[in-house]
């Protein structure tokens, strides 16, 4: 091996140490953050509590005594009110921001995102249907359903969205990612102009209860839901996490991809189906969140390079603490009122990502 070879190996294994080494920085500073926000997000409200007090609180729930004193009311408040939103914020803003991640990076388009592919617009047809249509006596049997009825056109309605769009793309056993982009943009605009009608015929109630779910929030979070979000997202996320290498190999190219071993098919079969079932657990039960997905990813490239081994992961731990601190922001910025979460997530998310084309057109200048 020549000198400079050897020169050059050892300059690239020095850069891919460096990688890792700030890949772990990052993780370490986002789980910190994401641990600091949640505690935060547990004590603000109209019964305010030290951050010591909510630690006490989870602590005495395993069996370990702190110095913070607190009451039975303040415990419930806690255990009852402020952790189950908190934990589906952090849930859901995972599953959101993976989602955005790895569908970027199988399309290979800055920007996918999960409503790219019809799937959120699907979960607001489904809900729209619960909602306007189960006065009608086609869908009465769904009013039976009460409280878990919109979640369960929302999930079904995202899940055959996603399906159609397979569908569409599907030929000769072979998925065409150009097709599928224009299939999920397709069903989108189906679905959306779907809504748009039921908006249309909705009376009063039904249209503000459509235009609630459409925007977004944490509030009907309980145990009950948590769990049901927390199964779901954690299997989707749990398999796209492993995906990491795959997408890195789909950089340089599907035929690319597949000539190191990648089984394609198989992998963007698995990336748009957990991917759609991720999405489809967080909008079923709070609705449309926008811009986590998309931005989310973006801001993770920005502080630590196009390694899926570092976007994944990061892109999970900040599009949690991204939405707890929308749903904290959406809930003290006009309390006593509440503000949409998709409005926050929106307001803060679009600037930045015109901000990211502005610097892109820069560069590239």
């Amino acid at each position: 091996m020549s000198s400079a070879t050897a020169q050059d190996w050892t300059a690239a294994a020095a850069a891919i140490d460096r990688s890792r080494q700030k890949g772990r920085r990052l993780m370490l500073i986002l789980g910190m953050a994401a641990a600091i926000v949640s505690v935060i997000a547990m004590g603000v409200g109209a019964m305010a509590l030290s951050p010591g007090q909510v630690v006490a609180v989870l602590a005495d729930t395993i069996g370990i005594e702190l110095p913070w004193a607190f009451d039975a009311t303040e415990a419930s408040v806690v255990l009852d009110i402020r952790a189950p939103r908190v934990l589906m914020g952090l849930i859901v803003g995972a599953g959101l921001a993976l989602s955005g991640a790895v569908l970027q990076g199988l399309f290979r388009n800055p920007l996918a995102d999960p409503g790219l592919i019809g799937v959120a617009s699907g979960a607001r047809l489904g809900a729209a249907i619960s909602i306007v249509l189960t006065a009608t006596p086609v869908l009465s049997w769904a009013q039976d359903l009460d409280l878990v009825s919109v979640p369960l056109f929302a999930f079904a309605g995202a899940l055959g969205a996603m399906a159609l769009v397979y569908r569409m793309a599907l030929k000769n056993g072979r998925v065409e990612v150009t097709t599928m982009l224009l299939a999920g943009v397709a069903v989108a605009f189906f679905a959306e102009a779907a809504v748009g009608l039921l908006s249309y015929v909705a009376d009063d109630v039904q249209l503000r209860t459509l235009t609630i779910w459409r925007l977004g929030s944490l509030g009907g979070a309980s145990w009950d839901v948590l769990a049901v979000t927390a199964g779901l997202t954690a299997v989707s996320c749990s398999w796209l996490l492993r995906d990491a290498r795959a997408l890195n190999a789909f950089l340089l190219g599907e035929a690319e991809a597949g000539h190191l071993g990648i089984a394609t098919e198989r992998v963007k079969i698995r990336i748009v189906v957990l991917s759609a079932i991720a999405v489809a657990a967080a909008v079923a039960f709070v609705g449309v969140i926008s811009f986590v997905g998309l931005a989310i990813p973006h801001l993770v490239r920005l502080l630590a390079g196009p390694d899926h081994r570092i976007v994944l992961p990061g892109s999970v731990l900040l599009g949690a603490v991204g939405v707890v601190l929308a749903d904290l922001t959406a809930r003290t910025l006009a309390a006593p009122a509440e503000l949409p979460v998709g409005s926050i997530t929106a307001f803060a998310g679009a600037p930045f990502f015109a901000f990211l084309l502005i610097r892109s057109r820069s560069h590239h200048a």
